[in-house]
């Protein structure tokens, strides 16, 4: 009786699709139109009820996992969730909105049209609160265990209460044993990713030869793969996507529910469907990994991918598996450093920060240094906007009771200040920075090293906080999930968690930006004479001295650092107080600005 009772309150926002189709939603508008007909239209007439239910979340797309990709169709029934509340917690690009939401859709048409039973939900509401109606409907649901901590967050009560039941996830690579294992000398904290990887090598079998040793002689060719882009080859041009019916009603969706929302959304490079994911992937090995190793380290300022194949947004939802391209990958004529760089991405760094996220409980705990003083710190209660609202003059409009906290704010350095307008796209005057900002906005995407050496970098010499900066990643990358956006850049981008997964804050002057990328030449600052980055690094060096003095890593720059004299510092000083300054009111920078004068 509990379940019929509530079955007319759960119809009136959920789809079904395998037996009688419904059409009442609370979040009904002509937004969902197309996608109601065709997930209706492949019912098929009345089918018995599934033995069971799975829950599958943005993040678990794919058929080839789990339950689903065992049992036969007709015994299983999948609920999907479009929730409002997860949508309105932080300003996320418009372009991960539609990603996520177009291949949900499509994911859902393609279950149906395999015979499997699909609940599609929308609502305003946060997942437990939807979960819980639809439990009440249908009886206890599995899923795979997320792989985000804030939704295992949300969604335990529903584990302790019975309502929802865990499974393995089987969309990673290596276990929980795995990565005790290779650290097992010391038995816990700091981390390292190289025995990781050589341990997940070894036991894997991957890149390994008979006699279990690695082939080339050595695990990591990361040496080979620091070469400038001298301009050519050219970087290859997408390849084009079907277009959808389903993805022209989300994009038309995002545009105007989330206009308020940052960034634009390019249908035409949107990949949305399973054949999509396959199309990305043939073109990635085809014209991306023949040259992505030699040119992994290069940034272009007219070429946000280079030779870097871009699905991770599709490899973090499991449009496409790891475990796939890894063996298509190892499978591969290649030049073997293209080939070993790849393969140290996907079951190295990917599958590292994953474990270190999940052993610290996303930074909270465990941490090494000065930083666990301030891992224990209150979590802020609400999650940040990365600097949204001071960049556009208005609070962010979070819906209230839409979940989720302010994220672990570790500080290792002791960085407070505030994420500069530049990063929502005011023109800053420096070429680098503003050349990879206009990437992020407009396709919620550029590749590790501008991560790393421009967005992180430049943050850290500006003193900006990790937490504001680590929101904002999260805010602006079609890919970024916390489980991979946490450790990037709390872990690693900001040294904020200190030495628990890295050894040395990854900061530089302007020689390394114009070593490795084309920006200087067309920037309005000479990368030797006049850019303000050099001496950011050098005074960022004197700032940091008592929290850095005893990493062996840093000795030799610190010990230069303290070589540059009195004058130096003070003009150091000076020209960062300067560049804060303007670029917190969103200023730009010139040479000829009164600071930056010898």
């Amino acid at each position: 009786m509990r379940y019929r009772a509530t079955r007319a309150r759960i119809e009136a926002r959920t789809l079904l699709a395998g037996n009688d189709p419904v059409s009442r939603f609370t979040m009904s508008d002509d937004s969902s139109s197309v996608f109601r007909s065709a997930l209706a239209s492949v019912g098929g007439g009345y089918q018995p009820a599934p033995e069971r239910w799975l829950f599958i979340p943005y993040d678990q797309l794919s058929d080839q996992l789990g339950p689903l990709s065992r049992h036969p169709p007709g015994e299983i029934g999948v609920v999907l969730i479009e929730s409002a509340a997860k949508a309105s917690r932080r300003p996320y690009h418009r372009r991960k909105l539609a990603l996520v939401l177009t291949n949900m859709r499509h994911f859902a048409v393609e279950q149906a049209q395999r015979g499997v039973q699909v609940r599609y939900v929308m609502t305003r509401a946060p997942y437990a609160d939807a979960l819980r109606e639809v439990v009440d409907d249908v009886g206890p649901l599995s899923m795979m265990e997320p792989a985000e901590r804030e939704l295992r967050q949300e969604l335990t009560p529903l584990v302790v209460e019975g309502s929802l039941r865990w499974l393995p996830h089987e969309g990673w690579l290596t276990t929980a044993e795995d990565f005790a294992a290779c650290q097992a000398k010391h038995g816990g904290p700091p981390y390292r990713m190289d025995a990781f990887y050589r341990a997940v090598r070894r036991r894997l079998g991957l890149l390994m030869t008979a006699a279990g040793k690695p082939v080339g002689g050595r695990f990591s060719f990361d040496g080979e793969n620091r070469r400038p882009w001298p301009g050519t080859p050219a970087e290859p041009p997408l390849p084009a996507f079907e277009d959808t019916a389903i993805k022209r009603e989300v994009c038309s969706l995002v545009n105007e529910r989330f206009a308020h929302h940052p960034g634009t959304v390019d249908p035409e490079t949107l990949p949305t469907t399973r054949s999509d994911a396959e199309t990305l992937w043939a073109w990635a090995k085809r014209a991306c990994l023949p040259l992505f190793g030699p040119y992994e380290d290069a940034m272009a300022a007219e070429a946000s991918r280079l030779f870097h194949t871009k699905i991770s947004e599709l490899l973090n939802i499991h449009r496409l598996l790891p475990r796939q391209v890894v063996a298509d990958a190892v499978a591969l004529e290649l030049p073997f450093a293209s080939k070993e760089g790849f393969v140290r991405q996907v079951i190295g760094w990917r599958e590292f920060v994953r474990h270190v996220h999940r052993a610290t409980d996303g930074f909270r705990e465990g941490l090494p240094g000065p930083a666990s003083a301030t891992a224990s710190a209150p979590v802020p209660t609400a999650p940040g906007d990365g600097g949204f609202s001071r960049w556009s003059g208005e609070p962010w409009r979070r819906q209230r009771g839409s979940g989720g906290d302010g994220g672990a704010t570790p500080n290792a350095l002791a960085m407070t200040g505030s994420l500069p307008p530049a990063y929502w796209g005011a023109p800053s005057g420096l070429h680098c920075l503003d050349s990879v900002i206009s990437q992020v906005w407009r396709e919620g995407y550029s590749h590790h090293i501008t991560r790393l050496m421009v967005l992180s970098n430049l943050a850290s010499l500006l003193d900006v906080s990790p937490r504001e900066l680590t929101d904002w990643f999260w805010a602006a990358y079609s890919d970024a999930y916390d489980w991979v956006v946490e450790p990037n850049v709390l872990g690693m981008g900001t040294f904020a968690a200190g030495p628990v997964m890295t050894t040395k804050p990854y900061v530089s002057g302007a020689a390394y930006i114009d070593r490795m990328s084309d920006y200087c030449r067309t920037c309005a600052f000479h990368p030797k004479k006049s850019c303000p980055v050099t001496p950011l690094y050098w005074h960022f060096l004197r700032r940091k001295e008592p929290q850095l003095r005893d990493n062996q890593r840093l000795s030799l720059p610190l010990a230069s650092m303290r070589r540059r004299g009195p004058e130096r510092a003070s003009r150091e000083e000076r020209i960062f107080d300067h560049v804060t300054t303007q670029l917190q009111q969103g200023k730009t920078l010139r040479p000829s600005d009164e600071a930056f004068s010898p």
